[in-house]
């Protein structure tokens, strides 16, 4: 299970790396256009810009939860091996709440957008909206996953 969803964890981040090769392009028409006349003035590009935006930001943020960089926050001090996964297990309760609140309410957003279309490229929103209820469910595995170690530290097991 483990090599599954370090798998998953490469592919979000080589998608990731994709979105902000792919955001050069729109962002330098949008920059060339405005400062010279060399090409025309291109609306879509703002629009492309702000989504591959959005899902470069949902997929750090998906790996950044998995690598531990996430809403980590460094003001405890440094404690014995359990009491820090204790520690971890609570703080990690308030990440999976929030992954919650992004699944329950992500789905919502895409039932709310499944007709609609973006105004200039006519893209599919759901495909836009869908980015958050896909950002709750990873943090929901990856932090089922940090669960998983920290509760095997907390009872004496060797955590893999």
């Amino acid at each position: 299970m483990r090599k599954l969803i370090d798998g998953y964890c490469l592919l979000l981040t080589w998608l990731m790396v994709a979105t902000v090769a792919m955001l050069v392009l729109p962002v330098s028409l949008q920059i060339i256009s405005r400062y010279t006349a060399l090409i025309p003035s291109y609306i879509w590009t703002e629009e492309l810009s702000r989504f591959l935006f959005i899902w470069m930001v949902m997929l750090g943020a998906m790996v950044g939860i998995k690598e531990g960089t996430h809403f980590e926050v460094d003001i405890w001090p440094e404690l014995g091996r359990r009491a820090n996964a204790l520690l971890r297990i609570v703080s990690n309760l308030f990440v999976l709440i929030f992954a919650l609140v992004f699944v329950w309410w992500g789905i919502k957003f895409v039932q709310f957008g499944w007709y609609q279309e973006s105004e200039l490229a006519e893209l599919p929103m759901p495909f836009i909206f869908l980015a958050w209820p896909l950002t709750g469910a990873s943090w929901l595995v990856f932090v089922g996953e940090i669960f998983y170690d920290n509760l095997n530290v907390l009872l004496g097991k060797d955590a893999p």
